[in-house]
C-alpha cells in the first residue's frame, strides 16, 4: 500500500526540482527523501524520477503516480483540516433553509446528527425561489435547494454549492391508466400525454415543472393545467380519483400510493439537482466548517431514506 509520505516526497520533488529542495520544503532530510521514493519504485516496479545533476523530475509513472495521488494529499489535508476546525469550533448555530419536501424526509435525521457535533439548527421552510433569495443576502447560513438541467437556480457567484443528491423526477399516474403498466416512460409515451389534465406546483417558475412544459413546448404542445397545489397528499389524492397526471421527485415518493403509480422517466433532464448552498467564510472558497459538516449529515440522511436498513 502506498504511504502517504510516498505521494508528499514525490509532489515536493516535482515542485522543487530536487530531492535536496524537496527535503527542505517538507523540513525532512535528503536521506528521508530518497528513502521513501525508493520505496515507492519498490511498490511500483518502475522508476518514479529521472534524476541529472541539473535536478529531478517524475518520470511518465510518476506523473500518473501524481495525478492519482493529488487528490488523496487534497482529501487527507481537507480532513485534518476539518477534524482542527471542528475540535475547535465549540457550539455553532446555522439558520438552515429547506423545501418541505426536503425537510420532510431529511431533516430530523440531519438535526439529530449535528446536534452531536454541538451544531444546532434553527430550520426555515421555504420554496425554493425565495431560499436563494436569503442565501443570495446571506440571511440564511445554508440551503438546501433543486434545480434540473438547464434551469439553474439564480445564485450568486460567490455562493458554493454541493450537490447532495440527484433526484430522479417520477411520472404519477391513475393504477388504471393506460401506461400504468409500464416499468418506464420513454419520451415519446411522455409526450403522448399532452391531451391530459395536468397538477403543477404553485410555484410558476419552479424548474420542475418548467422542464415539463418546455419539453412539450419544443414538440408544438401546450398542457392543460388543471390545478396548481404544492400539497403533496391533495396531489395524491387527486391522481387517485383519476382528475389529473403529474410529476413527483423521488424523494417525495414514499413505497406506496393507493391509486397511484410511480414511473420512471427515461431522459435525463427529468431528475433534480439537490444541492447545499451556503456563502463562503469570510473572503475564503468554502463554507464554514459547520455547513461542511451539515453537508455531510445530508448526505448521509439520504443514504439512509434510500436504504432504512442500513441505519
Amino acid at each position: 500500500m502506498i504511504d502517504l509520505r510516498q505521494l508528499q516526497a514525490l509532489r515536493a520533488v516535482q515542485r522543487e526540482g530536487s530531492v535536496t529542495r524537496a527535503g527542505r520544503a517538507l523540513g525532512w532530510s535528503q536521506p528521508t527523501v530518497d528513502y521513501h521514493l525508493r520505496n515507492l519504485e519498490r511498490l511500483v516496479g518502475s522508476p518514479v524520477l529521472e534524476r541529472s545533476k541539473r535536478g529531478s523530475t517524475p518520470t511518465p509513472v510518476g506523473v500518473l503516480i501524481l495525478d492519482r495521488g493529488q487528490e488523496i494529499l487534497t482529501l487527507t489535508d481537507r480532513a485534518l483540516r476539518d477534524a482542527r476546525d471542528l475540535a475547535q469550533m465549540g457550539r455553532a448555530r446555522l439558520k438552515f433553509g429547506t423545501f418541505p419536501t426536503a425537510a420532510a424526509k431529511l431533516l430530523p435525521s440531519v438535526v439529530s446528527q449535528v446536534a452531536d457535533l454541538g451544531i444546532e439548527i434553527d430550520a426555515v421552510l421555504e420554496e425554493v425561489g425565495p431560499l436563494v433569495a436569503h442565501v443570495n443576502d446571506r440571511t440564511l447560513d445554508a440551503a438546501l435547494l433543486y434545480s434540473v438541467p438547464g434551469y439553474e437556480v439564480p445564485l450568486r457567484p460567490d455562493i458554493v454549492t454541493t450537490e447532495v443528491l440527484r433526484d430522479p423526477l417520477l411520472l404519477a399516474l391513475p393504477e388504471d391508466h393506460p401506461l400504468a403498466d409500464r416499468a418506464s416512460i420513454d419520451r415519446e409515451a411522455l409526450m403522448s400525454l399532452h391531451g391530459e389534465r395536468w397538477l403543477l406546483g404553485t410555484s410558476l417558475h419552479d424548474p420542475m415543472d418548467s422542464v415539463l412544459v418546455d419539453a412539450f413546448a419544443a414538440e408544438g404542445r401546450a398542457l392543460e393545467v388543471a390545478i396548481r397545489t404544492d400539497d403533496f397528499q391533495v396531489m395524491l389524492g387527486m391522481i387517485a380519483a383519476g382528475m389529473v397526471i403529474g410529476l413527483v421527485a423521488k424523494l417525495a415518493a414514499g413505497p406506496t400510493h393507493p391509486g397511484v403509480v410511480l414511473r420512471p422517466i427515461d431522459d435525463p433532464a427529468f431528475a433534480r439537482s439537490v444541492l447545499l448552498a451556503a456563502p463562503p467564510e469570510g473572503t475564503g472558497e468554502q463554507p464554514t466548517t459547520a455547513v461542511r459538516q451539515l453537508a455531510v449529515a445530508i448526505r448521509h440522511a439520504v443514504a439512509l431514506s434510500e436504504h432504512p436498513a442500513a441505519g
